[in-house]
């Protein structure tokens, strides 16, 4: 299903780079709309655009907004000449990048000693992960680099993140790095591993965490949801030589029976995807919830093939309210489902013990 809509543009809301902000009126109605300014150059109140509405029309959650497709108002728009690496190949809206990889000031980076040297990588599947990581290690050690790898299993532009934008501006984030078909990023990469080398040899990182996008895919099945590329990038990290670090995905309020405890996506990653051994960081927590979770992660078969640390964390939910960071897991913050949050802080942690 795709539904296209011509509609005005009524209110500029928020201007940042590569994305605006704006209310449109649109079948009588005013909604909000995102405009990618890269895609469709920038926009004005009074433009006349084109609107992709089949989020909205859908009553989408994450996502459930009209996105401008073009602006009526402007006859032609181009963006800068970069690269020849296409994103969004074979669509009608195919861009091209500076790639990493291709780019002359980084060649011999690619070429040679490629091993990421014991580089402590944390590897999530939810895209508010990314918060707890980033303020609990700049909370122990601010100089500390910290590179983001976003991966193309959510959503595709970096822009649309408020969670980085808010991160990037309190320098709690670094570097970022997009991959595959996702764009955006202070360096775009081909694929995983050329992203996880240019973390290390290029941003010169000293902890990376991979995370795809906002809106992660997903259904009932076993198989069927985007987060099951942690389990890929755990074999991605390990070949490369670095140490892969996975998140939990921890919930004691989710009333799906999949997702409480340890959520079915991160069981099936570790014990089905995962070829390689990982740390699985599990923070402390009361004696029921730290029996549950120990239990599914020995029956689903993970504990057997990974090594389970229980850390110790009372940084992160304090970091998170000192730097007033906006987060939520599935609409709940973090005093509502705090096992979630510190479950990502504790990877973060046990990063940090490996830099010693």
């Amino acid at each position: 299903m795709v539904s296209f809509k011509e509609g005005k543009v009524s209110e500029i809301l928020n201007r940042r780079k590569g994305l605006t902000k704006v209310k449109v009126k649109v079948d009588g109605k005013t909604a909000d709309a995102l405009n990618y300014d890269y895609l469709t150059g920038e926009v004005s109140v009074e433009d006349r655009v084109i609107l992709n509405t089949v989020a909205v029309d859908l009553n989408l959650g994450t996502g459930g907004k009209h996105f401008i497709l073009w602006n009526l108002s402007r006859s032609n728009f181009s963006s800068p000449p970069n690269g020849h690496i296409m994103k969004l190949r074979y669509t009608p809206l195919q861009m091209s990048f500076l790639s990493v990889e291709e780019n002359d000031l980084y060649r011999e980076q690619f070429q040679e000693n490629l091993s990421l040297e014991g580089l402590p990588v944390i590897i999530g599947t939810l895209h508010s992960q990314l918060a707890p990581v980033a303020v609990t290690l700049k909370e122990v050690n601010k100089d500390l680099k910290l590179a983001y790898i976003m991966t193309d299993a959510g959503a595709l532009p970096l822009a649309l993140s408020d969670l980085v934008a808010e991160l990037k501006s309190a320098k709690l984030l670094d570097t970022t790095i997009t991959v595959g078909q996702a764009y955006g990023g202070d360096f775009e990469a081909i694929n995983i591993f050329s992203a996880l080398v240019a973390a290390k040899k290029v941003a010169q990182a000293d902890v990376v965490v991979v995370i795809m996008g906002p809106g992660v895919v997903g259904t009932d099945s076993f198989l069927g949801f985007s987060g099951i590329e942690q389990g890929e990038i755990i074999n991605a990290v390990s070949v490369l030589g670095g140490k892969p670090i996975a998140i939990p995905r921890l919930s004691f309020k989710d009333k799906r029976k999949r997702h409480f405890g340890i959520s079915h996506h991160t069981l099936t990653a570790l014990s089905l995807v995962a070829l390689a051994s990982a740390t699985v960081t599990v923070p402390k927590m009361p004696e029921d919830k730290m029996k549950l979770v120990l239990k599914e992660l020995e029956e689903s078969g993970a504990s057997s093939k990974h090594e389970v640390k229980i850390v110790d964390n009372e940084i992160t939910l304090r970091a998170l309210k000192k730097h007033k960071i906006k987060v939520t897991t599935m609409g709940r913050t973090p005093a509502e489902e705090p096992e979630f949050f510190k479950a990502a802080g504790s990877a973060a942690l046990y990063a940090l013990e490996l830099l010693k």
